[in-house]
């Protein structure tokens, strides 16, 4: 089966070069974009549900940009105004950066871990130990952040600011495509809930990341192309070293 049309399962990148140029150029493969789902912040309504009082929390931690997103316009919905001893604890340096969006930008209360929670737990140390730390969520708060600043004997609580809306995926005709690309188990759950008979058929699927993998494979759908691996760190990469070995 010759591979002339893939989906992707993200926004189009917009002005920037898009990652899967050269395998345009270099195999005349169609690419196309359309967001399987969408992060949208709570309403004000939604989020007094939880009943959390953000100003009793003296440090926040974020793990996505969309969060921070979230966080902020959920405080202004609801005039809250955080005060400016507020510390932010993020998981990678990007996303702290990222926080500039909406404060100013200052290292004394602004702190980032290499990419894990463990790693933002070791950042926190003995010095912010004694933070009330709210952990800002989509949906639902992971198991593993509960669990790692549970064992670090932190005081803290979580609150989900953010939720996860499927996108309406009836006008999009999945038969034109030979491959699918999936960044997020997310996908998967859209495609499940607008196609609940789906079948694959031979339909190729391309992940990246463990949990799209396995979030593929837990609906019976096999997978063509993991990515990232040691040899093809991205989905781009991976889709050329898999096109290129089929020639």
């Amino acid at each position: 089966m010759k591979i002339s049309n893939i989906l992707v399962s993200q926004p189009a990148p917009g002005n920037t070069q898009s990652p899967f140029s050269e395998i345009t150029s270099k195999y005349g493969v169609q690419v196309d974009y359309f967001p399987f789902f969408k992060i949208e912040p709570l309403t004000a309504k939604e989020f007094r549900a939880q009943k959390v009082a953000i100003l009793d929390y003296t440090a926040i931690f974020f793990s996505a940009k969309s969060s921070i997103d979230a966080f902020f316009s959920v405080c202004e919905a609801m005039r809250v105004t955080v005060p400016e001893t507020m510390k932010y604890f993020c998981t990678t340096e990007n996303i702290a950066l990222y926080l500039q969006k909406h404060i100013v930008y200052r290292k004394r209360k602004i702190f980032f871990g290499k990419g894990t929670v463990d790693s933002v737990i070791d950042t926190i140390g003995p010095k912010h130990k004694g933070e009330n730390f709210l952990i800002a969520s989509t949906d639902t708060t992971k198991p593993d952040v509960i669990k790692a600043f549970t064992k670090a004997g932190l005081k803290f609580g979580n609150a989900v600011f953010s939720k996860t809306v499927y996108s309406d995926l009836k006008d999009v005709d999945l038969s034109k495509y030979q491959m699918v690309v999936f960044y997020s188990p997310s996908d998967v759950k859209s495609l499940a809930q607008n196609y609940p008979d789906f079948k694959q058929g031979d339909l190729l699927f391309v992940t990246y990341g463990p949990s799209t993998a396995r979030a593929l494979k837990e609906n019976g759908f096999a997978v063509e192309v993991e990515a990232p691996t040691p040899e093809a760190p991205s989905v781009s990469k991976a889709l050329l070293l898999y096109l290129e070995n089929r020639k």
